[in-house]
């Protein structure tokens, strides 16, 4: 049983989407419980993919094909889950600041958010601060992730930042920073809840606040 599960994980690691997905069809027509596919082979999977990220042992392209195959085995899981009433961890919005069409880095935190079992409402790009604040009412969620890849809309966070607190709801969500010339400094300057370097940290941080 744990053969098919680490046989999961490593094709995931791989990024073959196909394999992965007959694996998965396998493992839930040999009975195992759809939630022990996804934490044991699909998102175990994604947690070295994450580990060898954060050690440049792999790059973007092999995460983004990692995460691809995660996807799409769990498409299959995801009826299943349902059926089950598993939700996920929890839900988080995310997106790149107004003024800015950057989304590589913002798709890699998502997928290795996605990675960790959290539901993400991706906002897509140039996302003014106010559709940020409707997206986290909308959706109930506890988190807000932002991200900005330019010197000249990195300011455009302190406004996400304080259209939260003019909506009274700063309290009731974490905002996530992130982004090339974005630092902890700027994160502490503008009353961010937190910073991450890269993509597998803010996965960890976001675990952690949920």
């Amino acid at each position: 049983m744990a053969d098919i599960l680490n046989e999961i994980s490593e094709n995931l690691q791989n990024g073959k989407a196909k394999v992965v997905v007959e694996l998965v069809g396998k493992a839930i027509e040999e009975g195992l419980p759809p939630q022990k596919i996804l934490d044991e082979g699909l998102l175990a999977g994604m947690g070295v993919i994450g580990a060898k990220f954060k050690a440049n042992e792999v790059f973007v392209p092999e995460v983004l094909v990692a995460a691809r195959a995660m996807n799409k085995g769990a498409e299959v899981l995801k009826p299943r889950l349902a059926a089950e009433g598993i939700k996920a961890k929890g839900r988080a919005v995310i997106g790149t600041v107004k003024g800015d069409l950057h989304d590589i880095g913002k798709n890699l935190v998502k997928m290795m958010m996605e990675g960790r079992g959290i539901e993400m409402i991706d906002l897509g790009v140039d996302v003014p601060a106010s559709r940020f604040v409707e997206a986290a009412k909308e959706n109930d969620v506890p988190i807000v992730c932002c991200s900005a890849l330019l010197t000249t809309t990195m300011g455009e966070i302190k406004g996400v930042v304080d259209a939260f607190k003019e909506a009274g709801a700063r309290d009731r969500v974490k905002i996530m920073i992130g982004g090339a010339p974005v630092t902890q400094a700027f994160c502490d300057q503008i009353g961010a809840d937190s910073y991450a370097p890269d993509a597998a940290s803010a996965a960890e941080a976001a675990v952690a606040f949920i």
